[in-house]
């Protein structure tokens, strides 16, 4: 691993707030910050290690030699960063969603829509093989966007177990956001609460999952990474454009449900156009936010180009 003094672990102690900021937002996944931001491929690598062979060497070697071997310090730095977030801005992108959803979806589509330009931009390889898969990775992420919401809202700690493994593969995969998963699933706004009201024991069973299918999912990733990178590529391109459709922000509600707190929330929504939209579409706000959301990605793609070259 490379060298690194205490300002280039700020550097990915931001970034992992960045993700950890991105992972709030049900549409929007935190590997597609990673990927941007230039960590993806260190963070896969860094997951992957956590395995028996590096326990092992715990026994023989002791813990500083384990920690160097999982690359430690760049995935406390990493993973702190997103807890800080998460933890901190939970509550306030809540409101904002709920407030404000227009000028939220917005900011984001404009950064996703960037992102998509950003990772094909590493395709190395054209071919007819890398078109078809980047159409049915489209199409795949669409049509995960368009699925309703489970009704539950309250299930058993197995069911929170298998929603924390399935969300965190979602969340390290660019394109397909983990706590949209939660929504499917229904599994999102317990969650949620869980973290303003500090349920450690629901957050914890959560966790757990996710620590489970993060390890597993991990090593798939970086078997396609190592053996089939632009072929990988080409489909998480397409994920991130499928993805768009979750998160353009004028939607029309054809359905509403009443939540565990007696509130009524929209269940089943489709996207309109702004000129076409009821209320106040907000669509100079939402073009200023959209352009300052693509900003955002150019300035995190210097930002990696600049800290490798450190």
């Amino acid at each position: 691993m490379q060298q690194r003094n205490f300002s280039h672990y700020l550097i990915i102690l931001l970034k992992g707030i960045a993700m950890g900021a991105a992972d709030v937002v049900p549409g929007v996944s935190g590997g597609t910050i990673a990927f941007i931001s230039g960590i993806y491929e260190e963070l896969l690598s860094s997951i992957s290690g956590i395995n028996i062979a590096n326990f092992k060497l715990l026994k023989k070697e002791g813990f500083k030699a384990a920690w160097k071997a999982i690359n430690g310090n760049f995935l406390l730095a990493l993973l702190s960063g997103i807890f800080i977030s998460i933890v901190s801005l939970a509550k306030l992108i809540s409101w904002l969603l709920e407030n404000k959803p227009i000028l939220v979806w917005s900011f984001f589509f404009g950064l996703v829509l960037a992102s998509i330009l950003y990772v094909a931009k590493q395709l190395t390889k054209w071919n007819a093989v890398t078109i078809i898969l980047l159409m049915l990775g489209a199409i795949a992420a669409y049509f995960i966007t368009t699925l309703q919401p489970a009704i539950s809202e309250s299930s058993s700690l197995l069911f929170f177990f298998f929603a924390g493994a399935l969300a965190i593969c979602a969340m390290i995969l660019p394109g397909i956001s983990g706590s949209f998963i939660l929504v499917l699933l229904g599994a999102y706004k317990p969650v949620l609460d869980a973290i303003h009201n500090r349920d450690v024991k629901l957050l914890g069973v959560v966790a757990f999952g996710a620590v489970v299918g993060l390890l597993s999912f991990s090593k798939v990733l970086r078997w396609l990474f190592d053996h089939h990178k632009n072929y990988t590529l080409a489909v998480l391109t397409g994920f991130i454009l499928g993805s768009l459709n979750k998160i353009w922000p004028w939607k029309e509600t054809l359905t509403w449900r009443i939540n565990s707190h007696g509130v009524k929330v929209p269940f089943n929504e489709q996207s309109v156009s702004p000129f076409s939209f009821e209320g106040d579409s907000q669509l100079m706000m939402a073009i200023i936010l959209s352009i300052i959301g693509f900003a955002v990605i150019i300035l995190l793609e210097k930002l990696a180009n600049i800290s490798n070259k450190v």
